[in-house]
């Protein structure tokens, strides 16, 4: 019986449970269509605005009941406070909205939690302390608060975003900055508290980054219930991990300097924004170069704490320590509100010098990746902003009052914003590049005032002297640098760049292991070099991120260059707006410069490089090349890189010759070869189609005589143009026989060893004496001057290959003259020539046209007038020294047959 009963109740409970299963699938299934949702969506609308303070729009809701009863709205945008701008605070095109079921019990309709996917978030800063959440957080705080009679507020509902996008903004301008893949909750742990997580990868709108590398930011918050949201207690902590130095580089500037590592940080904050207890950790790991991993990276693990007050914009108590090395660096300081000036001191203890050498090669490329350091710096450095800054004149210098109240004097005069000073002990520095160390056993640096980078003119008026003032640490160290006295380097550093200055001598070798080694390009060039020590007055400064690297390849003419092709670096991608410069001078004794493409080396007797930024000049230039003895100049532009041997830079030169021999010029600018003449012993181991092709050049010569030969020019000033395969004369203006001569032309280097240079010229002369060219020719020649136009090609090294290869034109004309046999010919033999014409014996007007062929000139049938009678002229120069003239046997008269 009571077994039955008990089955008949097991078997009821069944029932019911199965009814009720079935009743509510059907109100799953059945009633959610039956219900026009939309109906209410003003309801909804307006139930949604008032849980988070702000006007909402919304394009439909559907209901549902499973998992939990609630909302799935499409297409909601949260309205911005117009004083933070137009744009929404929030977007999502699918929202899902919870009911709360207690408050249904109550019969309030009340959103529990809000969830969206793929959401777009603006958080706006409008002024210092106002944020576009400030209004949300004081709305869900006002909804805590009840009073008397008031009806109870809707809370805060929990709020939370997944794989979403969050941007800022400041004021109406968007920045590029943003966190994407983001996952983010805000809820309401206790009346009066929320709580804050957030979890996103920092990402940049504007440049392209592989968001793998920039990390991942963490961030866990909770806030408490204040008037205003600078006021809120606040407690914060924000972890930012596996980040790429690179990337995040990349991320905060636009560019990538080429930094490599990986980068942690801390930041621990409580209280509120008015005075904020913050502790912040950064460990940095295997910081190096892009180009090259050193041995030993560059790490550091930095711990601070300080307390920090927002809308001051100030902060107190500053505590920074770093291990590093062997050494320890700490630093305190303070930056009071209201205008205040700040206040710092940095202490190193046994900082080991090869940690500022791995900074310096992480910021800078270049520097060659064998270098090492040994030393320490040790020392105490304060910064006040409050001292007064001296920009007087250096008291130590000669002149200067001995005694303890004149040294008391200029310390109260020198004293600035900074002041201690920081010990260099035992600085070597050594490596494959350097043949021996560079050794330094003790300097310091020192606060100096320096005038600012800042150009007078943008110099605010009423600014503090401060302001317009920089100070720097400098120091002097010499180094043994191969000459009769030591190199002086006179060195400052301030927090954005650097200046060294250097005077004194330096041998080739050891100046071009230093360049090397301190990441100056072009050094190549320097090999080329043997000689005297060289005397040098340089000064380079620039910012520690350089916009651009500092280049000296073209110091001399043909060596490889940027402008020849090479591409620019890659690194050199900072926005920075300063570039290094290097000026001075350097000037050299008594040295040899052996090019590539020369057959021989030429003697520098003295040269002085001008150095201006990028802008190279050597002026003046004494030098000896082979048979030459010169001077000049040579001025070097700085090239875009762009440029290549297709749209060329070319350096510009001027020579001066007093007096030159066209046999030597080509000897020496192609070598001879004809063993026995100029430079025949170097062609053997210099062949032209093995010889580097000349560089870009373009200028002038001058010369007081040439001599071609057995002709002589005078006052030759000629504009040249040296291109790889050749040269071009552009023009040449010269003085021959008392008259001038304009010539054009082109040089072109022989391809192979079998060819030979060529030569091509067209020129025209006028007024040329004809009693100077009778005397060249061995007649005597008298009457008007000579003048007319030709052409002419030769191909060769030595004087018959140039006479025998010669081929062209030439026309002349002359007036009112007569040419008569010399009483004794240039050779000596003066019955050896051929009769005169008559034609010649008096000519009124000769105009000739002639052939050049065959080693010399042969003059047709051309006519010499005299009064109306027109008499044939035919002649023939051969090429010599002396050239002959001579002309045809005449034709015996025909005696008339007699019938």
């Amino acid at each position: 019986m009571t077994d039955g009963a008990g089955g008949n109740e097991r078997l009821r409970r069944w029932l019911r449970a199965a009814l009720a299963a079935i009743a509510i699938l059907v109100l799953v299934l059945v009633v959610p269509p039956l219900i026009s949702v939309n109906h209410y969506k003003s309801q909804i609308t307006n139930l949604i605005s008032r849980s988070l303070g702000r006007p909402v729009r919304l394009s439909a809701v559907q209901a549902h009941i499973l998992p939990w009863p609630g909302f799935e709205i499409s297409d909601l945008s949260v309205a911005e406070d117009p004083a933070y701008g137009a744009e929404p605070v929030l977007h999502a095109n699918t929202v899902t909205a919870s009911i709360r079921l207690l408050a249904l019990f109550r019969g309030r309709v009340e959103i529990g939690k809000i969830s969206v996917d793929e959401a777009s978030l603006n958080l706006v800063r409008s002024t210092p302390g106002h944020w576009n959440l400030d209004s949300i957080f004081r709305t869900a705080a006002a909804q805590t608060q009840s009073s008397p009679g008031v009806p109870r507020a809707t809370p805060l509902p929990y709020l939370e975003a997944t794989d979403s996008r969050i941007n800022f903004k400041n004021g109406a301008e968007k920045l590029p900055f943003s966190l994407v893949n983001a996952d983010l909750s805000l809820w309401q742990e206790n009346p009066g508290e929320w709580r804050v997580r957030l979890r996103g990868q920092p990402a940049r709108t504007d440049v392209s980054l592989y968001l793998e590398e920039t990390g991942e930011v963490r961030v866990e918050a909770s806030v408490k219930r204040a008037a205003a949201l600078s006021q809120m207690p606040l407690h914060l902590d924000v972890d930012w991990r596996e980040a790429q130095l690179g990337q995040l580089a990349r991320l905060i500037t636009g560019s990538d300097p080429g930094w490599r590592g990986d980068l942690t940080g801390e930041v621990h904050l409580d209280g509120t924004a008015e005075a904020a207890q913050i502790a912040m950790r950064l460990q940095a790991v295997g910081v190096h170069r892009a180009e090259f991993t050193p041995v030993s990276p560059l790490d550091f693990d930095a711990r601070c704490a300080l307390v920090f007050h927002y809308a001051e914009q100030s902060f107190e108590n500053l505590a920074c320590d770093s291990p590093l090395g062997d050494g320890h660096v700490h630093i305190t300081g303070e930056k009071p509100g209201g205008g205040s000036t700040p206040r710092f001191t940095v202490e190193l203890d046994q900082i080991p010098v090869t940690a500022g050498l791995d900074a310096l090669r992480t910021l800078r490329s270049g520097l060659a990746q064998d270098l090492e350091a040994t030393g320490t710096v040790s020392g105490k450095i304060a910064y006040d902003a409050s001292a007064p800054v001296s920009a007087g004149p250096d008291k130590t210098g000669p002149g200067a009052k001995s005694g303890r109240n004149q040294a008391a004097k200029n310390s109260e005069e020198e004293e600035g914003p900074l002041t201690g000073s920081l010990t260099v002990a035992g600085l070597v520095l050594s490596g494959d590049s350097l043949s021996r160390p560079i050794q330094a056993p003790k300097f310091t640096l020192e606060p100096v005032a320096m005038n600012s980078t800042q150009p007078p003119a943008q110099a605010q008026p009423g600014t503090p002297a401060t302001e317009n003032m920089a100070q720097a640490l400098a120091g002097s160290v010499a180094i043994q640098a191969g000459g009769t006295v030591p190199l002086t380097l006179n060195l400052r550093f301030s927090p954005t760049g650097y200046q060294v200055a250097a005077h004194g001598q330096a041998s080739f070798a050891r100046a071009r292991e230093i360049a090397q080694a301190t990441g100056i390009p072009g050094t190549e060039a320097l090999a080329a070099f043997a000689g005297e020590p060289i005397s040098v007055d340089l000064t380079a400064e620039g910012p520690w991120i350089p916009a651009d690297e500092i280049e000296l390849e073209s110091a001399l003419p043909g060596e490889p260059t940027a402008a020849n092709g090479a591409e620019p670096a890659a690194e050199n991608l900072s926005d920075a707006t300063r570039k290094d410069t290097l000026t001075g001078t350097v000037t050299v004794h008594n040295a040899n410069w052996q090019a590539q493409y020369l057959a021989a080396h030429v003697a520098i007797d003295a040269a002085t490089l001008h150095i201006e930024n990028r802008d190279l000049r050597w002026d003046p230039v004494d030098f000896t090349y082979g048979p030459l003895e010169g001077s000049g100049s040579l001025a070097l532009p700085s090239c875009a890189p762009e440029q290549t041997l297709q749209h060329p830079c070319p350096a510009e030169f001027e020579i001066q010759f007093d007096n030159l021999d066209a046999s030597s010029l080509q000897g020496a600018l192609l070598g001879a070869r004809q063993k026995g003449t100029l430079l025949s012993d170097l062609i053997d181991r210099l062949h032209p189609a093995t010889a580097p092709p000349w560089p870009q050049l373009e200028g002038t010569v001058t010369v007081g005589s040439l001599a071609l030969g057995p002709v002589i020019l005078e006052n030759v000033a000629a504009s040249l143009r040296i291109v790889p395969t050749g040269a071009e004369v552009t023009s040449l203006d010269a003085g021959i026989f008392g008259g001038t001569v304009h010539v054009t032309g082109a040089l072109t280097k022989p391809a192979s060893d079998q060819d030979q240079p060529d030569y091509k010229f067209d020129g025209d002369f006028e007024k040329v004496n004809v009693t100077q060219l009778g005397q060249l020719l061995g007649v005597r020649w008298t009457g008007g001057d000579l003048s007319g136009n030709g052409t002419v090609e030769l191909k060769g090294y030595t004087d018959a290959d140039l006479a025998s290869s010669a081929k062209g034109a030439l026309h002349f004309e002359c007036k009112q003259g007569s040419i008569s046999k010399a009483k004794v010919d240039l050779a000596g033999d003066a019955g050896d020539m051929t009769a005169i014409p008559v034609a010649l014996a008096h000519y009124d007007r000769w105009t000739a046209d002639a052939t050049i062929a065959n080693g010399g000139v042969q003059l047709g049938e051309n006519m010499a007038i005299a009064g109306a009678k027109k008499r044939p002229v035919e002649a023939t120069i051969t090429f010599g020294d002396p050239p002959r003239l001579n002309f045809p046997v005449p034709k015996p008269a025909r005696t008339p047959k007699r019938k």
